[in-house]
């Protein structure tokens, strides 16, 4: 490990201090030397989503800048890639994260309690906590959490500029954590003339949200800063059937959750000279969850508590600096970049107990913090290809606690820390424009389980003539233990946990092989992917029988993920678009023998997009989502055996959008979600929004 830490170290000062030899040879930045195909997008750590006003967006769907940490076209990688741009996502008027996760193929997305609500992200049939999420190169999964996942809940898309969706194990490039794949999001660079906004929208729920902000470059300056509020008030998310159950009071049926959501999305950048450029990302936020749920109802109604009701609190930074420097004419392209993140959740539930005392007077602490350095170069070979090579240093911290409020319950407070340093080489390249394909390898060293080798390959054969590219790729990945997991010593009123310092990392091996097929001019695409993935050292939940019955974590299971993802999009005209996708998922526990739970095996979307005149556009979505396999709601159990576990019913939801401008400073926007009023769970026992509408108006200069 001190060798990378020397590492990191020397190519500081490497890249402090090479500005001065190359400016005399550097190639100007705009003009590196790039793949033809990449020209339309530039590389996403070195000049994040920077893409000339000129581009289309269809352009900018053609190129990944996250797949290889360089351009390179979709189809000249073996990996399955999703990109959604920002004009996909302002024109559907989605305004949350998980919102646009939920259409895309191989992903389900599971919200407990509305928006807001705590928010798991399944990627081909894997654990919501083996899918890795990045925002402008900083790794953002939340590490106060216990299973170390990324929460969606309260990500808004505001400022977001691409996503990027890479499906399939990704630790060869990206390291622990990326072991289903990877959701790589970047922020919109400003650029031209000054641009200020504000958008005011109202609608159901209680909804009442405001963003303003302003973009734009002034010489070598540029900038992106947009700040929003977004408020729900009054949904309540407690199925009919349960409040029958507990003889739910008039009160407690109307009882509604309440989120609160301020955001500020920063970005900044300065050309200090024509090869040698300085960025800026923050992302800041803060918001209070007022939650009403089914275990709150149970608690006043089955247990004889009153006034019960939960708030969650979230404090969350996270900040990225990069320094970029292309010298010797282009062949060598390097990013030297520092970041940070830091968490602060409180969780507290009010209420009062039948002997008049506190539910839980004191609320519980998650903190969290990761401070990272990273270095990547990339030299250019021309005709020979592309070598990558990199490295990277994480200091993670955690740190949970809660103040004893009782003899039942003797509080706890627990810090712990880590250390990761990696280092990773690939290379890329093509042999006469039809084999194409990238390969890595990576070096984990982690401070607390051990030592991980990973690796990659994703090859893409172009058959000359016929539109047709088959594809591959296959690899390892592996999920290092929390350190909530590690070290975790909660005692409770009730309930006891304590982490497991023995635990080993979960392992993946992955592999997938599909087709596409390009027709009528490349305006009808359509293709199928197979995958398979197959998992051991699965971190599950489990018993410790001692004297105080103690939970604890253990490396218990197997599992394998198998399915297939396909895809269709026609552009039937210029002015109409059709997407379609399909996702079947089969996930068991190798174990145990049975379903993972909350998989649905069938998963269909379609989207339509339609500008019947100039500055009106319309936007139309289906989905159907097949059931799963859940716990009960009503006395729930672990699923031990398949008797005892519930069954999450299917379902469809119709969402339309319209936007029109109606100049050249004012538009205005309506949209429908669930239009024929679907009442559906997902997760079991936690009702999902209802028929909903929402319209407002955007004033832009």
């Amino acid at each position: 490990m001190s060798f990378f830490r020397t590492a990191l170290i020397n190519s500081s000062i490497f890249v402090s201090v090479m500005p001065l030899a190359a400016w005399a040879s550097g190639a100007p930045l705009r003009q590196a030397q790039l793949p033809n195909t990449a020209q339309t997008v530039a590389q996403q750590e070195r000049k994040p989503a920077l893409v000339p006003q000129t581009v289309k967006s269809e352009q900018q769907e053609l190129i990944s800048v996250s797949a290889t940490r360089r351009p390179v076209s979709v189809d000249d990688i073996g990996t399955s890639i999703t990109i959604v741009t920002e004009k996909q996502i302002q024109t559907q008027q989605r305004r949350s994260l998980s919102d646009i996760l939920v259409r895309q193929p191989g992903m389900n997305v599971v919200q407990t309690g509305g928006p807001g609500g705590t928010t798991s992200i399944f990627m081909r049939g894997n654990n919501a906590n083996e899918v890795k999420v990045r925002l402008d190169g900083m790794d953002i999964n939340d590490g106060s959490s216990t299973s170390g996942m990324f929460d969606a809940s309260q990500f808004t898309t505001d400022g977001m500029g691409r996503i990027e969706i890479l499906r399939g194990p990704q630790s060869g490039l990206y390291g622990a954590d990326a072991m289903a794949g990877v959701i790589d999001i970047t922020t919109t660079q400003g650029q031209g003339q000054f641009k200020p906004f504000v958008r005011i929208e109202g609608g159901s729920y209680g909804t009442f949200n405001q963003a303003f902000g302003a973009r734009g470059s002034k010489g070598r300056f540029h900038y992106n800063v947009e700040l929003s509020h977004y408020r729900m008030d009054g949904f309540n998310n407690i199925p009919s059937y349960i409040k029958d159950y507990y003889n739910a009071t008039h009160s407690q049926r109307h009882e509604g959750n309440r989120n609160d959501n301020r955001s500020a999305n920063i970005r900044l950048g300065y050309d200090v000279t024509h090869n040698f450029d300085l960025g800026l990302t923050a992302r800041l936020l803060q918001s209070n969850y007022h939650t009403y749920s089914l275990y709150d109802l149970q608690s006043e109604n089955a247990y004889g508590d009153s006034g019960v009701r939960e708030q969650s609190t979230k404090n969350q930074a996270i900040v990225r600096g990069t320094a970029h420097l292309v010298s010797f004419q282009g062949v060598l392209d390097q990013v030297l970049g520092l970041g940070y993140m830091t968490n602060r959740n409180r969780w507290t539930e009010a209420g009062i107990q039948p002997g008049g005392s506190a539910l839980n007077p004191d609320p519980d602490y998650y903190r969290s913090s990761r401070l990272k350095i990273d270095w990547h170069g990339t030299f250019n070979l021309h005709k020979y290809g592309q070598f990558l090579i990199g490295a990277e240093h994480f200091h993670d911290t955690f740190n949970t606690s809660h103040t004893a409020s009782s003899m039942w319950d003797s509080g706890y407070n627990t810090s712990a820390s880590m250390d990761t340093t990696a280092g990773y080489g690939q290379y890329q390249g093509n042999w006469n424009h039809i084999l194409y394909g990238a390969a890595n390898i990576r070096y984990d060293a982690n401070s607390r389980y051990g030592n991980h080798v990973t690796w990659r390959v994703a090859p893409a054969l172009h058959v000359p003539g016929t539109g047709t590219i088959l594809k591959a790729s296959a690899g390892s990945g592996f999920h290092g233990p929390s350190l909530y997991q590690l070290f975790a010593n909660q005692v409770g009123a009730g309930y006891s946990e304590k982490g497991n310092a023995a635990l080993k990392a979960e392992q993946l091996i992955g592999y997938d092989a599909g087709v596409e097929q390009k027709l009528l001019q490349d305006t009808l695409k359509f293709g199928a992917t197979w995958y398979d993935n197959r998992v051991k050292n699965l971190i599950q939940s489990s018993v410790s029988i001692d004297s105080n019955y103690n939970y604890s974590y253990a490396n218990v299971a197997k599992a394998r993920m198998y399915g297939v993802e396909a895809f269709a999009n026609w552009k039937a005209l210029k002015t109409l678009e059709f997407a379609l996708s399909y996702t079947w998922t089969h996930g068991r526990d190798e174990t145990s023998h049975i379903q993972l739970q909350r998989r649905p095996q069938h998963k269909l979307n379609f989207n339509t997009t339609w500008t019947p005149i100039e500055n009106l556009t319309l936007s139309g979505n289906i989905l159907y989502t097949s059931g799963w396999r859940d716990l009960k709601p009503l006395n729930a159990q672990n699923c031990v055996v398949s008797s005892i576990c519930g069954k999450g019913h299917g379902y469809f939801t119709i969402d339309v959008a319209a936007h029109y401008k109606i100049n050249r400073y004012l538009s205005v926007f309506a949209r429908a979600d669930n239009l024929l009023n679907r009442q559906y769970e997902n997760p079991i026992g936690y009702l999902q929004p209802g028929r909903a509408g929402y319209g407002g108006f955007t004033v832009s200069y």
